[in-house]
Order: C-alpha cells, then structure tokens, then sequence
C-alpha cells in the first residue's frame, strides 16, 4: 500500500511493525506453547517445536547420565524427521539412518518397521523413482502433537505452574468443547511438475509475507520451488491486467482484491474454479459466509478465500474504561469519544481512518457510506444488507449524490478536526502505526494489520485493543466491510500447469495451511474452522470476535460491490472526497461531481 505521491513503494510494512520480525517461525509458536499469551497454556501444533527441543535435551541428557545406555532408533530417527518437516527441510533414509545412532543395518531395520507401520511415507524425488524424500503421515503428526500437549502439561504440573485449562485434561483428552486442534499441513502424495516451480503473484501484506516466509515449508509440502512476486495494490491490479493480455500466464497463482472478482470475470483474468477443480474438495461451508460469496461472480467462484479481513474499529479498552466511556456503537458515539481523547498539545489524537487520495480514501468513504445504510450503486435491499451479487443486471447507477452519503460526508469531516495533522496522507498503514505507538485512541483499519500492536509487546495497544464492527448511523446498522484476498487461476495459464495449480491451490487454502499463517503471524482467519481452534484462539481475540461478528451476520461485502467498474468508482471518489476534506468543494460539489464521473464510469 502507498500514499498517494507514490504509489510504486515497496508494499512491504515498513517502520516498526518491520522490526517484530514475522519470519522468525519459532517466536510466536513459542510464546503459544509456553503459555504466556493471556496466562493460558500452549499446546498441539504451537508446541510441538518446544516439546521437541525438550526431548531432543532429554535424550542428550540421559545418554550422558547413563553411559551404558543404548540409543532408541525409532525416537531418534523421529525426532529428526519431524524436526526437519517443521523447518521445510528435505530428509532422506541416509539423513535418518545417520541420525538413528546404532549401526547401519539395525537402522535400516528400524527404519523399514516405521514405514510398514504407517509412521513415515516415502515421495519420489525423480521421474525414475529411485530417490526418495521422506515425511511423517499424518497419523505421526498426530500423535507427536499430543505428545507434545502431554509433554508441557508435565512440566508445567511438575514445577506447580498448570492452569485451569491444564487440570481439565484427562487420559490424552480434554474436558473442553471444541477443543480438538487442527494438524499441520502434510506433504502431497504427489510432488507437483511444474517446470520451473509454481509461480505466485500477490498482495505485499502481511499474510502474503507470512506465506513468503513459510516458503521453504510450503516448497517440501507441494514438491516444487515457489517464486512469489509481491506488488501494492494498485500495482497488483494493473499487473494482472497486463498478465491477461499474455498468450500465456506468467503465473499459476494470482492474488485477487474482493471488489476486483466482477471486473477479474468479465475480462477473463481469471478462469471459473469449476473449470480447475471439484470445489466440494474445498468444503466451501467452512468458509466465512461473506469471504465466499465475494468470490463469486454469475453465481461461479472464481477464487478461493485465503484472507477474509474485515475492516473493523481498533479501540483502545484501557483508555475508554479510565474515561468511564463504553466502546462506541454509534458514529454519534465515535465522535464523543474521539473528542474525549484528543488533545493535540499533549501529541495525542481521537482517531486514524484511510484520507489518502484516491484508493484509500475512495474504500474508506464506501465503507462510511455503508455504516448509514447506502451503498454505492443501487443494490437491492435483502435481509442483513444489500445484494452484492449484480452480473445479469443491466440497470446499475451509481447512487452517491444521496442524504445519506451527505451523511456519510459530513461524519468525515467531523472526523477530519480529531485527527493526526497529516491525516490527508494516511492510508493503510500510516493509520496504524500512530495507533500502536499509543498517539491515537481508535483507529479504523484491517484485521491483517493487527500485527502492528498484537506482535510488539512494548505497544501501548498490545493486549489493550478492542475490535467491533464499524458503527452505525442514525439509519444503518453495524457492518464490518470484509476485505482481503482469494486466490484464482489465470484464465490463460498454460493447460498443462492448470491442474498443478489447482493441487497447489488447494493446499494452500486448507485449514492446515490457513492456521499454519497464523501461528506465524498473520491475523486473518477465512475459515470458521480455523477461527474455532483452540490454539488460534489463545493467539489472539480478533479471531473470536470475527466469527461473533460473522454469526450475527455483520461481515458484509456489499459496502464494495464487485462490480466492473467499481475500481474506478473507488478511485473517483477517493479523489474528489479528497478535494472535499481539503475544503477545495463543499460535500455537495464532491458528491455532484462523484455522481457524475461514475455515471460515466458506468457507461
């Protein structure tokens, strides 16, 4: 993402939130397993790590202890082969055996009765066959991450330090519902041909730069090299474009803005999901409701859901219950609170919101007009919301010469007098980083971007942050615009790399891989299934408040309908909105214009 003068920044986060380190695989997997996020204990895939180390330290230990005592070959071969799949490494049988510690031929032995058992699986590393990698099954991992669970439970009763969650475990299980903790991500039977590895073309945030961190890992599960190529968002859009206009795709994978799939359809950018794969491999009701209707288009999917990132309100919990206010429900409600906190002589400011020209502004002010009930274009009105899905319509208009954009407007405005001084230049990011600085009392902003203030524990906001939905206005009602990505197939990908992709596309929107995201730092969750674990769950209580927010059916897309033309409506108004906050129109004059220009947009 960029400010307006710049829109070819790199797209990486940059100042603080650079400094947290998200490649770091162990750093939150650790602090999940030792329990020290919120008091409560780690367990399942986030401990395994630890409960490895500790082991590997037991057995060195006793070894040393003993003198005479002989190596487990089986253990040691295990712990090596899960180790080695935790970091994305390659292992082979000559790997294993080494590290069996008993002579070549009882290892070989040993090694066999692990593979005729069901432990390990062998994956061809040539076309001939005659070289192997190896991988733990699922049932290995299984097992191992109980063991892991048991293994810390252990130590954390025997030094006098177990919770309450700790003491309602019994013989391997748990007294807790909905307890059972999804497994990490297991390697395809299959490696992909793919020549010259699977290429990805993405969004450069945070999640995305989780799974670049992760490469290495996601390269021994589907069996090729990635290369993943990260843009801004305008950047990201303009080179799919150009990308469709190739005889033949340069990419296998393509990242897609929710708001973009009519425009991606139309213009056959991206090829149907049933044209590539049987989607009930998908198990599409796992899905956030709204994350999966946005990816469709005609009433086909054209993507799959790897990010549903609301927008909601970022409100500081510590500094509302000292004032005595209640979290703001109301725009009425927002204003009085922003007013409350924002002392400007002390370096302190109400609220943050995307007033960048253009992009930034133009989502915010659909999203503002959502919370008074309009939308942008005119939708019909249905239970919940609106009626996103327009493809066989033909009487699209746009509607935001409106009183409730009027309304809409003049909320911005009372929004520009409690903001930061350079507010007109603040767009994702910049909205963020001075709400985890502890400047700013609110914040409008992703559910991706959460990592700024929840992976830094010397931010003010860390552990302080409460998330709602965006309030309402006199005549709307709560909304949480729901943002992100999906991934999709190029409609002009080579025939013999489509069924690559799809496999490769499949495991990378899996409940496996979506959680692996998140034990790594990302704070997007498009599956209900992941929102639900247990071990996701103790990592943060965005993803608790996402699926409340979903069931009481506040996630919308509607606010950015994905229509054709909606990139150039968001652009319009983000530029004529902009003249407006500079006091160069009034919000009549801005919303006239706008009307306008999107009327002919829309022709």
């Amino acid at each position: 993402m960029s400010k307006p003068q710049n829109t070819d920044r790199d797209p990486r986060p940059q100042g603080k939130f650079k400094d947290v380190k998200m490649g770091n695989i162990q750093n939150e997997n650790f602090l999940s397993a030792q329990g020290t996020r919120g008091g409560q204990d780690g367990g399942g895939q986030a401990a395994l790590p630890a409960a490895l180390g500790f082991i590997e330290s037991l057995i060195a230990e006793l070894d040393t202890a003993l003198e005479i005592g002989d190596p487990n070959p089986h253990l040691n071969m295990v712990a090596a082969l899960i180790k080695a799949h935790l970091n994305g490494k390659i292992i082979t049988a000559t790997m294993l055996i080494s590290a069996s510690g008993v002579p070549y031929a009882t290892a070989r032995r040993k090694l066999q009765q692990l593979l005729d058992c069901g432990l390990i699986e062998q994956r061809a590393r040539t076309r001939s066959g005659r070289s192997f990698s190896l991988h733990p099954t699922g049932r290995l991992m299984t097992n191992w991450r109980q063991l892991a669970d048991r293994i810390l439970r252990l130590c954390a009763e025997t030094t006098g330090t177990a919770t309450a969650t700790a003491r309602e475990y019994y013989f391997g299980a748990s007294y807790v519902p909905a307890s059972q903790s999804i497994a990490p991500p297991q390697v395809l039977p299959e490696p992909l041909q793919l020549g010259g590895g699977l290429r990805i073309l993405v969004h450069g945030d945070p999640t995305f730069m989780v799974m670049e961190n992760l490469k290495r890992q996601f390269e021994q599960i589907i069996g090729t090299s990635i290369s993943q190529r990260a843009f801004s968002i305008d950047r990201l859009r303009t080179e799919a474009l150009r990308n469709a206009q190739r005889r033949v795709s340069k990419y296998d994978i393509i990242a897609v803005d929710l708001p973009w799939i009519g425009e991606f359809a139309e213009k056959n950018v991206l090829s149907p999901l049933s044209d590539c794969l049987d989607i009930d491999r998908l198990d599409a009701p796992d899905f956030h409701t709204a994350g999966w209707m946005a990816a469709h288009w005609g009433g086909r999917p054209y993507g799959v859901p790897s990010q549903t990132t609301p927008e909601l309100l970022f409100y500081r919990k510590d500094m509302f219950a000292a004032a005595g206010l209640e979290p703001p429900h109301t725009t009425d409600a927002v204003i009085t609170a922003a007013r409350h906190f924002h002392a400007p002589q002390h370096g302190r400011y109400g609220i943050a919101w995307n007033a960048a020209r253009g992009t930034a502004l133009g989502h915010q002010f659909l999203m503002t007009c959502a919370d008074f009930g309009q939308p942008i274009i005119n939708l019909d009105p249905i239970a919940g919301g609106f009626a996103a899905d327009t493809a066989k319509r033909t009487d699209i208009v746009p509607t935001i010469d409106t009183p409730l954009a009027l309304d809409a407007c003049e909320y911005l405005l009372q929004l520009l007098d409690l903001s930061p001084p350079d507010i007109l230049s603040m767009s994702w990011y910049e909205r963020i980083r001075p709400y985890a600085a502890g400047k700013i009392a609110m914040a409008y902003g992703y559910t991706l971007l959460a990592p700024y203030f929840e992976r830094d524990p010397s931010s003010p906001a860390n552990g302080n942050t409460g998330y709602l939905p965006h309030a309402a206005g006199p005549q709307g009602q709560p909304v949480a615009p729901v943002g992100g990505y999906v991934l999709g197939i190029p409609a002009n990908i080579a025939p013999e790399r489509r069924a690559a992709a799809a496999e490769a596309l499949v495991a990378f929107t899996s409940p496996e891989a979506q959680k692996l995201y998140v034990l790594n730092g990302s704070r997007t969750a498009p599956r209900y299934s992941v929102g639900a674990d247990p071990e996701v769950r103790r990592i943060s209580p965005i993803f608790e408040a996402v699926d409340a927010m979903s069931l009481r059916d506040e996630l919308q897309y509607w606010p950015r309908p994905p229509i054709p033309q909606i990139a150039d409506i968001i652009e319009i108004c983000g530029q004529e909105l902009h003249d407006m906050l500079r006091g160069i129109l009034t919000p009549r004059d801005a919303l006239r214009r706008a009307q306008s220009r999107a009327e002919d947009a829309l022709k």
